[in-house]
């Protein structure tokens, strides 16, 4: 995939919802290939974490790939930590990872993901 097509996702699914803080295409050996972050925001992690975040979701899913074959393909994965929640998206060997605001209903998290697997189907 291209660079303009990980800017198209990113900027189609920052526009989903308000509560979106972050989204950030992952390549295989954690590289950041696009993102969008909602303006005026203070990210939560520094630079260096932020890299090591990123590494760390390009291992899991080379991981995860062990599995795929048992357990089927991951579609995505929604984690909930006390500032904020995340979801990711395989496409391929990469990851669209999304960060959301913690105050954010359930019912609107699934709003997100409903509303953000017809885009990473489309390039899976």
């Amino acid at each position: 995939m291209s660079k303009k097509d990980f800017e198209t996702i990113c900027d189609a699914i920052v526009a989903i919802s308000p509560f979106i803080r972050f989204v950030g295409a992952i390549g295989e050996s954690g590289n950041l290939l696009a993102y969008k972050r909602r303006p005026d925001l203070i990210p939560l992690l520094d630079e260096k974490n932020t890299q090591y975040q990123f590494s760390h979701i390009a291992m899991k899913t080379d991981l995860e790939g062990f599995f795929d074959k048992n357990l089927g393909e991951i579609e995505f994965v929604w984690e909930e930590r006390k500032k904020v929640q995340t979801i990711s998206f395989a496409i391929k060997k990469s990851r669209i990872w999304i960060s959301i605001d913690k105050k954010v209903i359930r019912s609107e998290m699934l709003r997100i993901i409903d509303w953000c697997l017809p885009i990473v189907k489309k390039y899976s």
